[in-house]
């Protein structure tokens, strides 16, 4: 049977723990079908909180603010979301990230690790996230950026350069633009071919069934997404 090649685009934020989940269960759903799709993945940026100040801010008092979540539902969503993290092989901290936190500079990075490499591009949105949600670090914090591009395989000097500067600032809010103006306004938003749209952190078996009838392998069903 021939390959068939998709190109997938993952609009997210590195902030997003559902972008977490939807990305292992979409990496997982590459593996199953493998080798007859194959698939090009590049990492787009959206930012939850545009707003947020350097500082960041409390996640209780941020999300208490946005949803009117109290502790219990925050703790019971945290419970929830680690459970789904470990069905896709992540691990969410326990008590949750302290802070929230501004992400632009990360999704500067992003951008250029995408002209660099695709595959480093993935190691450092993989570091990201694990940083954001595993360690619980700061991912505006320039210091620990340069690390993680550097434990991707980029040029810590060039990434360094690039945040001391207003480098790919303007390419990156033009993608975001693009995005919202498409009318995306949450994420995960997985696009593939530039045509087909998954919401949300689905299942592996959505994400599978998904491009499986995409390439053509499967007959079409009612999609989920």
């Amino acid at each position: 049977m021939p390959t068939t090649r998709l190109h997938i685009d993952f609009v997210s934020d590195v902030s997003c723990p559902w972008c977490a989940v939807g990305l292992g269960a979409l990496e997982a759903a590459l593996r199953n079908v493998a080798p007859e799709v194959t698939a090009e993945l590049r990492f787009q940026p959206f930012e939850l909180n545009p707003q947020m100040p350097p500082e960041g801010q409390d996640t209780f008092e941020h999300l208490n603010q946005k949803y009117g979540s109290n502790r219990e539902q925050q703790a019971q969503a945290r419970a929830a979301i680690r459970a789904r993290g470990a069905d896709v092989g992540f691990a969410f901290s326990e008590g949750g990230r302290p802070r929230i936190y501004n992400t632009f500079d990360a999704h500067r990075l992003l951008h250029w690790a995408e002209l660099e490499d695709l595959a480093k591009q993935a190691a450092l949105k993989k570091a990201l996230l694990k940083a954001c949600h595993t360690d619980g670090e700061n991912p505006s914090d320039p210091e620990v950026l340069v690390r993680l591009a550097t434990e991707s395989g980029l040029d810590p000097a060039r990434a360094r350069a690039i945040l001391a500067s207003d480098e790919y600032a303007a390419e990156t809010r033009e993608r975001e633009r693009l995005y919202t103006d498409a009318g995306i306004h949450s994420v995960p938003a997985i696009i593939i071919d530039n045509k087909h749209l998954i919401s949300g952190g689905q299942p592996v078996e959505v994400f599978e069934r998904a491009l499986r009838q995409i390439a053509g392998a499967e007959p079409a069903r009612t999609a989920e997404a």
